[in-house]
Formats: structure tokens, C-alpha cells, sequence
């Protein structure tokens, strides 16, 4: 009996579960174990709306996996052996494997500033954006500092700044939003925000976060009533704990196949992974997630029929952003992410980004059905194989 283990039902780790399902559903000699803390699958993609108060339909994993026959462990990975190739969950459960795919995602970087941990909100998981959706349902009027003016902070700013127009939404970041869009798009972008009443202020540095003020370098501060915090990501230290070869950002370094270029009997994909292509490091996104997961139970399959995995290949499409809930800008992009010249923007960019961002959970049910149907996903992004 091969033991595959998945750490993760995240895009990347749901991708990799439901194909090394449907891929290997004749076989009697194989075991697929899917590990998540919770059962709930977690649409990222709409964790600012979330945030907002919008109540948004739940996605159930074990229902998804039902008869599929991969294996649904509740719980947090407290540790990897990768000697022994056994991982320890939370109640002391120990699983072992063969084949380990992991996926454990990142998650917002709120150990570099001072008092961030201590007095900000993140958007790391539905119950921490529904942290802030009562806190700002209680408050009224006041001033929300959303810090980080990456699209997770741009699609949040306008996002709060639409359903409570009675608060003082601040947008702060080191650049200006949508920075590596193309300049009509980014002008769009900084249009929508001042429509909306979000007051941006990009070129500073946050210094400290303390429960009631932003401080900023050269001694400007910020009253505050509640703070969200988009800038940065980090990821578990697990993999390094484990002894597996990271970078400096303590992502899993890979070869061209997705394994682990220190133990081979590890696959990394999504936010975990430092995957080189051509153009680049690939940045996470679920665009890019997805086909991880699914290359590497492709390359898993491969394996087990004793021959050797294929490269990973894979050009970005299109960059995405809400604008509250009547408007947006998507960035159709070079393989590379850098920006062509053809944008939507108002009504046809909000049915596209909706179209897209509902896209995810179907296309696991897909993948269950048709395992190898095409290349190019719902979310954006080509992947060859």
C-alpha cells in the first residue's frame, strides 16, 4: 500500500486531493489521506467580503470527498519526520507516508511591526475576518486603517469603504495601489478608491501598531478604531523544522517537477513552494495554486507507474480586482504577470471576477469527473503538462 499524505485543503491542496482521487480510483494499492484544521473549505478569494459582513455559502470537504475514497483527517500538523516520514497532528495522532504533498499555505506577515499581532485583524481564515466584520458592525462611525496597499488591501479598503460609508476607511502602503497593473488600470483603480471615499496614502512605513493608533516613520500617527493588516506574507516553519531545504522566505525549494529538491518523496505546491520558472519565483495566487496541485498528483501518478515526472510549466493570465460589489478592473497579463494592454472595467470586470472567483469549488467536483480535462483554469493562469 503506497500512503499519500496531503497537508493542506487549501486551492493547492484540494487541486491535488480530488485529482490523485480521481487518478488513481482503480488502483487497490494506494491510500490518500487529505489533513485540514478545519472541514470548511476557505475561499480566500472572498475573505474581504467576509470582512465586509457579507454571509457567504459554506463549502463542506468530507461531502466533496465522499466516495471518492481519500481519507479527511481534522486537525493542526504539529510536526514532520521527514526520516521517519511520519506526520503528528494535534491530538498526537501519527500518520505515516510515502509521498508526502504539501500545502500548507501562508498567511499574513504579522511578525515584522510591533504591536501587530497584538492589535490588528488579518483576513488569515474566515473566523479571523469574521473577527473584524463585528468589530466594525459595532462601531458606527470612526476611522478603519487597512495596512497594505496590495490588491488584498485594495479589494478590502473598497470593499469596507462600500458597505459602510460612514466610516473613514485609510488605505496605507508602501506603493500605490495596483502598482503592477498597466497605467490605465491603476488609474482606474485609484479613480474607484476615491469614488468610494477610501483616503490612500501610499510611500510609508509603518513602525508600530498600537490598539488605538498607526505610527509611522518620521513621527506621524494615526488615531484608529480597528486596524486589518494585508502587508506581507509568511509561512509555516514547519518545513524547515523538518529539516527540508527552504529560501530565504522559508518556502520549500523545488525541482522542475515540484519535488523537493532535499527529500524527493516531497511534492510542495501553492504558497509553500518556491517554484522557478522561466520569468521567476512564482508568487501564490490561486491562479497558480491550483495547478501546482494538480502537477504534482499528475507527477505522484507517474511515479507509481514507474515513470519519471514531467516538468512544471506555467504562465500567468489575468490579475483580477474587486472594487466593491458594483465594480472592478481585471488585468489580462503576459505568462510573465506583466500587463498587455487589454483591461475590463465596470459592469463586464465585476461578471468576470465574480465568474472567476466562484470558480474554484466546481472545478474540484470537475477534476473528480474529469481528471484530465484542459489546461487552462477558471482562475486564470495556463499550465502545461
Amino acid at each position: 500500500m503506497h500512503k499519500m499524505v496531503i497537508l493542506g485543503a487549501g486551492y493547492a491542496g484540494m487541486s491535488a486531493a480530488t485529482s490523485l482521487a480521481a487518478r488513481t480510483k482503480r488502483r487497490d494499492d494506494v491510500q490518500i489521506v487529505l489533513v485540514n484544521a478545519t472541514e470548511r473549505f476557505t475561499e480566500r478569494l472572498r475573505l474581504h467580503q467576509t470582512a465586509s459582513g457579507q454571509n457567504l455559502a459554506e463549502f463542506d470537504i468530507p461531502a466533496l470527498l465522499e466516495g471518492t475514497g481519500v481519507e479527511f483527517v481534522g486537525g493542526w500538523v504539529t510536526g514532520i519526520d521527514a526520516a521517519a516520514r511520519t506526520v503528528r497532528i494535534d491530538d498526537e495522532r501519527v500518520l505515516e507516508y510515502d509521498t508526502l504533498v504539501y500545502g500548507l499555505g501562508g498567511v499574513a506577515d504579522t511578525t515584522a511591526v510591533p504591536g501587530v499581532d497584538d492589535n490588528a485583524y488579518t483576513l488569515n481564515s474566515v473566523h479571523d475576518a469574521e473577527l473584524l466584520a463585528q468589530r466594525l458592525a459595532g462601531l458606527g462611525t470612526g476611522t478603519v486603517a487597512v495596512c497594505g496597499s496590495g490588491l488584498t488591501g485594495v479589494e478590502t479598503a473598497a470593499e469596507l469603504a462600500e458597505r459602510y460609508p460612514d466610516l473613514d476607511v485609510v488605505l496605507l502602503g508602501r506603493h500605490e495601489p495596483g502598482s503592477a497593473l498597466g497605467a490605465r488600470a491603476k488609474a482606474y483603480v485609484n479613480d474607484a478608491l476615491a469614488r468610494l471615499g477610501v483616503q490612500v496614502r501610499c510611500g510609508v512605513e509603518i513602525v508600530k501598531v498600537l490598539p488605538d493608533t498607526v505610527e509611522l516613520a518620521g513621527g506621524e500617527s494615526i488615531a484608529v478604531d480597528a486596524v486589518l493588516w494585508t502587508s506581507g506574507v509568511r509561512v509555516s516553519p514547519m518545513a524547515a523544522a523538518a529539516g527540508l531545504a527552504v529560501d530565504e522566505h522559508g518556502r520549500i525549494v523545488t525541482d522542475a517537477a515540484l519535488r523537493s529538491v532535499s527529500h524527493p518523496n516531497v511534492y510542495a505546491i501553492g504558497d509553500a513552494a518556491a517554484v522557478e520558472q522561466g520569468y521567476g519565483v512564482m508568487h501564490g495566487t490561486c491562479q497558480s495554486g491550483m495547478p501546482t496541485g494538480v502537477h504534482a498528483a499528475v507527477s505522484i501518478v507517474r511515479e507509481l507507474k514507474g515513470k519519471q515526472p514531467k516538468p512544471f510549466r506555467f504562465g500567468y493570465y489575468h490579475t483580477p480586482v474587486s472594487l466593491g460589489r458594483h465594480d472592478a478592473v481585471v488585468q489580462f497579463t503576459k505568462p510573465d504577470n506583466s500587463p498587455r494592454r487589454l483591461r475590463l472595467t465596470g459592469r463586464r470586470a465585476v461578471w468576470y471576477k465574480e465568474t472567476v472567483s466562484a470558480a474554484p469549488w466546481p472545478t474540484f467536483g470537475r477534476i473528480l469527473e474529469f481528471p484530465t480535462s484542459g489546461a487552462v483554469w477558471p482562475q486564470g493562469g495556463r499550465y502545461t503538462r
